[in-house]
């Protein structure tokens, strides 16, 4: 008689929870053959790049408490064959063998293998793409960083290819203008394009530390409008808006927001009342739209003003108001304690202050004589009192919760006042595509991706786990808005929108079960079965439902 204790012994039990989703959206669009087909593999080995990187894809998308350590030890308790492929165990995920997978996809061209992937993705999913939306941000690093990239990695690749291939550029991971305000870190920056349907990632790029976005935008945008069949309008935030870099780009649809530093920007804006703007569809937003030519480039300029920002646009001028007028008298208080030579010395030292208000100007200035018995010669005091610039202040309110977009765009039927408005808008899909790629889960402090190369190949890595994650947020999100449905957030209210790493939550405890060469999943709950239903095939496989 065969022992229940001898049955249980036997149950392989692993934790595959949400790793089934991911598994499943990176076999939807076929990624691990297109990087197979890309970076050539090597005979006799146990896990091919596309493999590798899928399982970096599963260790990124895995956890979101703990950082991408890249190790063995995160698919320990896992269905590693399962999620992976067959054959492969947690071992063979090691720290070599995916240094040296990083190596590959560095050598092979990290820009095209992410467009590649990302315009499969597109195509796949049916992503509209009449908008595409670019920004940048710099992500910092410490410690030292050497282009050191194994020589044998190198020798490698450009054995499998047949032919010697020249490494990719470099970038310098240095110095430069810091958005995470930390300028006494190195940094790289990354480049990124999106989508405005679902926030899709199509681009990715690094670029040195130190790398101008006014040089490098317009560049990126032929470079991709070159490598993809999109005719679409193409948005970045104001670092476009140059007249170099107009010139460069009138073959393209553009939008963008133009600098108040441009004397015509911020006087037009200044101009327009309130009262003569057309309400937006979005709510607190009033617009008016105005034809003008600049660098030679006719456009249409749409001066936007933002209710809520207008409050609190005029609260900060308020503040900084106050601020210069509490240092401008301290400063009147010291200058009348001083003594000059003469009365012009005395005007010269108070015109000079004055030229340090932005908001206030110096009034009723007095100058007085002191006579003083040890001295030959009368010394001079001035007196001055401190005075709001009212012309200009006001000007400053009337700027307030104001912006002003341009694009090349002359035909309002092909792109209206409001529509530039609303795909103004969208350029927070990029925005939020780098708070998900700054995400302190993913940079550890892994030794074999201290080089600038391997972080280089990183940052795809990264991309290709935000390319994953949005495409399975806009999956589920149009399911249920397909069939009409409603799923509860975290705060137990119904909504139809969804952020995909709730969805991940609700499937923690979620365990393939394996015995006797069976597999089954247990706690499939109803409620879990149902969300099931929202995400492609390949993902419901995994928990064996197809």
């Amino acid at each position: 008689m065969v022992s229940v204790s001898n049955h249980l012994s036997s149950i392989e039990v692993t934790n595959l929870d949400h790793l089934g989703i991911v598994a499943g959206l990176i076999d939807e669009i076929g990624l691990v053959e297109q990087i197979n087909e890309l970076v050539v593999e090597q005979a006799g080995e146990k896990v091919s790049p596309g493999h590798a990187v899928k399982a970096m894809i599963l260790n990124g998308l895995g956890l979101f408490s703990s950082p991408l350590y890249l190790f063995p030890k995160f698919f320990e308790g896992k269905p590693t064959e399962h999620l992976i492929g067959e054959g492969i165990q947690a071992e063979h995920l090691n720290d070599d063998r995916l240094g040296r997978v990083l190596d590959k996809l560095y050598l092979t061209g990290l820009e095209d293998i992410f467009l590649s992937i990302a315009l499969k993705a597109v195509q796949k999913f049916s992503i509209g793409a009449e908008s595409i939306h670019l920004d940048s941000s710099s992500l910092s690093v410490e410690g030292e960083y050497e282009n050191t990239l194994i020589e044998e990695a190198k020798v490698e690749v450009n054995s499998e290819e047949g032919e010697k291939r020249n490494p990719p550029q470099q970038i310098q991971i240095t110095y430069g203008y810091s958005r995470d305000k930390r300028p006494d870190l190195k940094q790289f920056m990354v480049d990124l394009i999106g989508s405005g349907d679902g926030d899709i990632p199509l681009f990715l790029r690094t670029g040195s530390g130190n790398e101008s976005d006014q040089k490098i935008f317009p560049e990126i945008f032929k470079q991709f409008r070159n490598q993809v069949n999109f005719d679409s309008l193409m948005v970045a935030d104001r670092a476009l808006y140059t007249a170099e870099n107009l010139k460069q780009m009138q073959d393209l649809k553009w939008l963008t927001r133009v600098p108040f530093r441009l004397k015509p920007a911020q006087a037009l804006a200044r101009q327009i009342k309130s009262s003569q703007m057309s309400s937006s569809s979005l709510e607190g937003y009033r617009y008016s739209i105005h034809q003008r030519t600049s660098g030679g480039i006719e456009q249409r300029w749409l001066v936007v003003e933002s209710e809520e920002r207008k409050e609190s646009d005029q609260k900060r001028l308020l503040k900084k108001i106050e601020k210069e007028r509490l240092e401008g008298e301290k400063q009147l208080r010291q200058l009348s304690r001083q003594t000059y030579a003469c009365v012009p010395d005395a005007i010269k030292a108070v015109k000079k202050l004055e030229k340090k208000f932005k908001y206030h100007q110096i009034s009723q200035i007095e100058t007085r004589e002191e006579n003083n018995n040890h001295r030959k010669q009368a010394r001079v005091k001035v007196q001055a009192d401190l005075e709001e610039n009212l012309a200009l202040i006001q000007e400053e309110k009337q700027l307030a919760g104001r912006f002003l977009l341009a694009t090349n765009v002359l035909d309002e039927a092909e792109l209206s006042p409001n529509q530039m408005l609303i795909e103004y808008k969208e350029q927070q899909s990029t925005e939020r595509g780098f708070r998900f790629l700054k995400d302190p889960m993913f940079l550890a402090d892994s030794i074999f991706i201290k080089s600038p190369e391997r972080i280089q190949a990183m940052v795809l890595i990264l991309g290709l786990c935000l390319l994953i994650y949005n495409l399975g947020q806009r999956e589920l999100r149009s399911a249920l808005v397909r069939r009409g449905e409603m799923v509860k957030n975290q705060l137990g209210k119904e909504t139809n929108s969804p952020t995909l790493r709730w969805i991940f939550q609700q499937f923690q405890a979620v365990h393939l079960l394996k015995f006797r060469g069976e597999n089954e999943v247990s706690n499939l709950t109803e409620e879990r079965l149902n969300l099931l239903q929202l995400f492609p095939k390949p993902c419901q496989q995994y928990y064996l439902l197809v």
